[in-house]
């Protein structure tokens, strides 16, 4: 499970809400029509934008970096803007670094939005790094102060990867990796967006970071303790590998207290190495050798935010899948179990997000405020097969639960938690991984959930 014990950022989202309102592997064949099936009224509720090709990153403003074309484009940096000092509040290092910048056009958010998330996938090799910020508007028309959405890298040697806290104007505030509108009650969203990329390098370096998709998913998801029943649609698994999470326990306490907090970085891998990637032992030779599937060790160890103090930055776990070759990564939200049935029907497993008691998920044996598993299918009554990493070893790691039970506790945006106080779920978050190009069937099971 995923920090069971202490509020998750989704729980202090719900209680500063509160607060503000009381004071204001290969396609997979589909059996049924899941993959051409239209999304549903709340997956029109998120907005999900991304600047991914030559032409979008032609439309941006660069100050010192420049876009590549190429079979996978991105922005570089070309000659550096400048100098600046940076430091590391993990370390307390002071360095000097050349940067450079890319701002984004502005994006009207087809859905006015409550909460944003950003996600990145990049190259950062060792002595670079990269910082994403958004700005956007209200709808009331004023503006946001740039915000920090986080300080990345795909190492750890020469920053410390971070979100960044105590960020806010009055009206909205930055919680660990999502943006939120600080009183949804009020009716205030964001309507607009824009993001700024710098790209770091030690000076007089000729290496450069290199950013090959950055985008965001605003939502206005309402607030609900229940979701509507879906249909089932689709009857098939996919072969995904089994990790246990718990099997890691004690191991590197320093990455959020070991293996039992280690559910979304153990998902991320799974995913990962069902679409190919695999590190070599050269990556793996820091990983004490007694250590059973030591790619989980070394997954938490390059999902870790040391703001955070843990490794269930959604974004962050986005970016380190996309450093495996020919993958990509977003986080976003759907809008229904037909959404996940028709990425599995194109042969795309998800990593879920939910909350909930021991008794509201059968079979699962334990309660969380924040957990992730992977879904890889659905059994032929419509119930969910998920690898769930909370599990005793990686033989349990398959799991099936009940179709009515799981899509409540995934897309519900309230719920009680143990002492009956009303905290806040995920609504329908989850990461996609998938093949830098797509099959054109996967392309098709990604649009239809508002993925591209």
């Amino acid at each position: 499970m995923s920090r069971a014990e202490q509020p998750s950022r989704r729980t202090l989202l719900a209680v500063a809400a509160a607060a503000a309102v009381a004071g204001s592997a290969g396609p997979a064949t589909a059996v049924g029509n899941a993959a051409d099936a239209e999304p549903d009224e709340t997956a029109r509720l998120v907005d999900n934008h991304a600047w991914i090709t030559y032409s979008d990153w032609r439309r941006g403003t660069g100050k010192g970096a420049r876009a590549v074309a190429g079979s996978r484009p991105g922005v570089v940096i070309d000659a550096p803007a400048g100098t600046t000092e940076y430091t590391d509040p993990h370390t307390g290092t002071t360095a000097t670094w050349e940067y450079a910048t890319w701002t984004s056009p502005v994006h009207a958010l087809a859905v006015p939005s409550t909460e944003v998330i950003a996600s990145w996938n990049a190259r950062t090799p060792a002595g670079t790094w990269i910082q994403i910020e958004l700005q956007g508007t209200y709808s009331d028309g004023t503006a946001t102060p740039w915000y920090v959405m986080g300080r990345w890298a795909a190492g750890d040697g020469d920053i410390k990867r971070t979100s960044v806290d105590d960020q806010t104007d009055g009206k909205s505030s930055i919680w660990t990796d999502t943006f939120a509108i600080d009183d949804p009650s009020t009716g205030l969203r964001l309507a607009s967006y824009r993001l700024r990329l710098t790209l770091y390098r030690k000076p007089g370096a000729k290496n450069t970071p290199t950013v090959w998709r950055l985008g965001a998913m605003g939502s206005d998801v309402p607030d609900r303790f229940t979701v509507p029943a879906s249909t089932p649609g689709l009857a098939r698994e996919l072969i995904v590998p089994r990790y246990s999470q718990e099997i890691h326990k004690g191991q590197y306490p320093e990455y959020d207290n070991g293996g039992e907090a280690w559910c979304s970085p153990t998902s991320s891998q799974m995913i990962i190495e069902y679409w190919g990637g695999r590190l070599t032992k050269e990556q793996l030779a820091w990983v004490d050798p007694s250590y059973a599937d030591p790619q989980v060790c070394h997954a938490a160890r390059y999902t870790y935010d040391y703001q955070y103090a843990g490794c269930g930055n959604w974004p962050f776990n986005a970016a380190y899948a996309a450093t495996f070759k020919d993958l990509q990564a977003v986080v976003t939200r759907l809008g229904s179990l037909t959404d996940l049935e028709t990425l599995i029907a194109a042969g795309i497993p998800a990593i879920t997000s939910q909350s909930f008691l021991k008794e509201e998920l059968t079979g699962a044996g334990y309660g969380t405020s924040g957990h992730l598993m992977t879904v890889i299918g659905f059994t032929a009554d419509g119930d969910v097969i998920a690898n769930d990493p909370a599990s005793p070893s990686d033989e349990a790691v398959r799991r099936v639960y009940k179709r009515r039970e799981w899509e409540n506790i995934w897309l519900r945006t309230k719920r009680y938690n143990a002492s009956g106080k009303v905290v806040s779920g995920t609504g329908g978050v989850c990461y996609l991984y998938f093949p830098a190009c797509p099959t054109p069937r996967q392309r098709k099971a990604l649009a239809a959930v508002g993925v591209r």
